[in-house]
């Protein structure tokens, strides 16, 4: 099985204490059961319960700890973090963002030069600590170039730290605050903690009505030495972004454990629902529903796991994780978005209900796309990368899969964030001519009249500053790469061909429906609309596998999973 079901965990890791993490972390949700996650959900309670599980159980500890820092079975470690994000998604999210904005929190201290500071992490980790991530501004959100928080020299080479922060998770409780600003006197960033508990640090309010604290804080003359900085300069504006290059690849994990859940409830709830004379199930629409949905949320999981292989496997030489990375962030979550919409119309108002988790999921899927500067932000970043992967390939040894229990060095060591728009890729061609398969093919028919789209219509100076423009082709060019790791995982994941080319269906219709849209712009030329037309296909109609598919895949799948009351 692909998709996780938490009743039936059959996720393989290299030693025991990986599996035991997750199996006692499920244990703890079914124990916990439906009724009090909704409860505590409804009433804004502070999970402290969970954060006393995952400090009795040394969880942080051993996920977030690089080798050499903490106990013998710490070590950071994508894959087992992924699959832990997975599961707590699974359960909510707010379970996931406390240990997501931990990790956040971490990721400049583990990346910074300040030894000492790396020590009492490790030292509170142990503890059972949470952390937090201070790099949003309420006046500049993502606009992190402009940060008002200051350091003030006082002259004998300590500071005042002043400024305020917002939309920071754990700034409540975070026994270390990571937090970005500048020194006042010479312009330079600096990273640098704090003590959420000391007298100078405000938290001012939680800006959100959530069990998550989601706080404003503010430094009042709060005293900063050099123990406390952890980069200044370069180094700290890299940081700021190396740590969201590890950390918030996880918003793709927590989207696909939310959908998991929503599937299995959706379509346990539609499966015994009997309406005029027929189960919802039997419904013509409600079927295309359903395949819909679990395509796109098999597609999401596939192309995710190999993301995640490419991530681990990264060097100096060898760095297109870059490119996967925010397609993580931001195709999977809206993916998420997509299959909670086909789900949410065939449960219709059961989805309102308060006791199911749907009406949680479908409130917190939206958040995923939006909690890294929106969907804007990374597509901007993708887009970089568009003219080398299709025009300028370079050889690559084939990624492995990547389940080792190795610490993944290299993330903490990544270098300056400069240069994107020269990192290369291994022609896309391997993987889609590895299969033979009818919506496969005219896929590649679609991806070579946008090849010549780039070459004989490419968008001029004008249409290049749209950025409306500019996220239609961006889709389009993602779909490509989306494909194209999907493929890959397909001989890894013994994936059959039946649902290979019914993910592919979906595949041409996002890719026609995105042509489309760049058809009927405003500015959109005579030769660009003509080759648009070449790009908007329809998928091989083949009933047969269409069923095959919804048997074996979807509606075996009823009654698989229930979580405990």
């Amino acid at each position: 099985m692909i998709l996780l079901n938490p009743k039936k965990y059959n996720v393989k890791f290299p030693d025991k204490e990986s599996e035991d993490i997750m199996k006692k972390t499920i244990n703890f949700f079914e124990t916990k059961g439906l009724k009090k996650v909704l409860d505590d959900d409804h009433n804004c309670v502070w999970y402290d319960d969970f954060l006393q599980f995952q400090k009795e159980n040394q969880i942080f500890a051993k996920l977030f700890t690089p080798k050499g820092y903490g106990d013998s079975g710490s070590h950071w470690n994508t894959w087992r973090i992924v699959n832990f994000a997975e599961i707590l998604g699974f359960y909510g999210l707010a379970y996931w963002y406390t240990f997501q904005v931990s990790q956040l929190g971490l990721g400049p201290i583990w990346i910074g030069k300040n030894e000492e500071v790396k020590q009492k992490a490790a030292r509170l980790l142990k503890e059972g600590a949470i952390f937090a991530f201070g790099l949003s501004e309420k006046e500049h959100g993502a606009d992190i170039y402009s940060s008002d928080m200051m350091l003030y020299p006082n002259g004998d080479g300590t500071y005042r730290a002043n400024g305020d922060k917002y939309y920071i998770g754990n700034a409540n409780k975070a026994a270390m605050v990571s937090t970005f600003g500048k020194i006042a006197d010479t312009g330079d960033y600096v990273f640098f903690v704090v003590d959420s508990q000391h007298p100078k640090f405000e938290c001012i309010k939680n800006v959100i009505h959530s069990q998550s604290y989601v706080a404003e804080y503010a430094l009042h003359d709060y005293p900063i030495t050099e123990a406390d900085i952890l980069d200044k300069g370069r180094d700290a504006w890299d940081a700021s972004l190396n740590t969201i290059n590890i950390c918030k690849f996880n918003l793709g994990w927590g989207s696909i454990g939310i959908a998991t859940h929503c599937f299995y409830e959706a379509l346990n709830h539609a499966a015994h629902r009997n309406l005029y004379g027929k189960y919802v199930t039997e419904f013509p629409h409600i079927k295309q529903f359903f395949v819909d949905a679990y395509t796109r949320l098999v597609a999401m999981k596939l192309f995710a796991l190999r993301a995640t292989d490419y991530m681990r496997s990264a060097n100096e030489n060898d760095k297109r994780y870059l490119l996967y990375n925010p397609m993580v962030k931001m195709k999977v979550t809206t993916q998420g978005e997509e299959v909670i919409n086909l789900l949410w119309d065939i449960i219709a108002a059961k989805g309102f209900e308060k006791d199911t988790y749907f009406h949680m999921a479908a409130r917190d899927i939206r958040a995923l796309p939006k909690l890294e500067g929106t969907v804007h932000v990374n597509m901007a970043l993708i887009i970089k990368f568009m003219f080398n992967y299709f025009f300028n390939p370079k050889e690559f040894p084939e990624i492995p899969q990547r389940l080792d229990a190795t610490n993944d060095d290299f993330l903490f060591n990544q270098g300056p964030t400069k240069g994107l728009g020269k990192i290369q890729f291994h022609d896309y061609n391997i993987a889609y001519n590895s299969v033979n398969l009818p919506n496969v093919e005219i896929f590649k028919k679609q991806i070579n009249a946008f090849k010549d789209f780039m070459m004989g219509a490419t968008p001029d100076q004008k249409q290049a500053e749209d950025i409306d423009f500019l996220l239609s082709i961006g889709e389009l060019f993602t779909l490509v790469a989306y494909g194209q790791l999907i493929l890959e995982n397909k001989k890894i994941y013994n994936v059959e061909d039946d649902l290979i080319d019914q993910i592919f269906d979906f595949m041409i219709r996002d890719f026609s429906k995105f042509a489309l849209q760049i058809y009927s712009k405003t500015s959109s030329t005579a030769k660009q609309q003509e080759l648009c037309l070449k790009m908007i296909q329809k998928p091989v109609v083949d009933h047969d596998r269409y069923n095959r598919v919804l048997e074996k895949y979807v509606y075996s799948l009823v009654d698989e999973y229930h979580m405990n009351e």
